[in-house]
């Protein structure tokens, strides 16, 4: 697991809870011993990769060659979500995905994972995804505030990654989907190259304090920033013609 990064805890006062953190207030039960917080942590969390996301994946390869000066190669298809997607190396364990609903794919049988059954509007970043060697146990302690464990498929990859029933994203994308992948090499050691890496990621969302708090002193890899304030996920990315900030 990569072990190069930092996390920087830059939160202000946090505002009113609602939203997400409103299903504690309404009894989910979540403690700093359930988030670890409080205890000596046993799962590593580590950063995994960004999802970008495009009513169609032409849109978002247009959108990723015009900021970031690359064309994005090719990924592959989701059977159980019915999405597609295009990934690009940041690393030997990470990752930049473009995803969008798979038009030639029939409607699953779940809502869509990353919301994107309701995305509109330009391409963006919808969330930050971090890996774990223990994403039940992850769930377990968020006492379902983040999804359930989902298992799905790209060709012959299988993995374990959290989504809500309804196919939305907790914080609005602001905390992160978690994920977990078979043991052996990072799949992105096999993923095409366009000489990119990720420099920072900037979180913001009013429950601000509810993210550093679940991520405590267990993150791993890429520098995030966590800021209290208006909902915004930005990342500076290194490219062959410089730094270019994706949001």
């Amino acid at each position: 697991m990569p072990s190069d990064g930092l996390l920087a805890f830059a939160t202000v006062k946090v505002g009113k809870r609602s939203g997400f953190l409103a299903l504690i207030d309404k009894g989910h039960n979540l403690t700093p011993e359930k988030t670890g917080a409080a205890s000596t942590p046993t799962s590593p969390l580590y950063f995994d990769h960004i999802a970008v996301g495009a009513t169609t994946l032409d849109v978002g390869a247009a959108y990723i060659q015009e900021t970031l000066g690359i064309v994005m190669p090719p990924g592959g298809k989701h059977p159980r979500m019915g999405t597609h997607n295009l990934l690009t190396s940041l690393g030997p364990t990470s990752f930049l995905e473009v995803i969008a609903i798979d038009p030639d794919a029939p409607s699953p049988m779940t809502p869509r994972w990353y919301n994107l059954d309701r995305f509109q509007g330009p391409p963006r970043i919808l969330t930050w995804v971090v890996g774990t060697d223990s994403i039940h146990r992850e769930i377990d302690r968020l006492n379902g505030l983040a999804g359930e464990v989902t298992q799905v498929s790209r060709g012959n990859l299988t993995w374990d990654i959290s989504v809500p029933s309804d196919g939305s994203m907790p914080l609005d994308g602001a905390f992160p989907t978690l994920l977990q992948w078979p043991r052996g090499a990072h799949v992105a050691a096999s993923m095409g190259s366009r000489g990119c890496s990720i420099k920072s990621l900037n979180v913001r969302h009013p429950e601000a304090q509810f993210i550093t708090n679940w991520l405590g002193n267990r993150y791993k890899g890429t520098s995030i920033e966590v800021t209290s304030g208006s909902f915004k996920l930005e990342a500076e990315i290194e490219t062959p013609q410089g730094s270019r900030i994706l949001d």
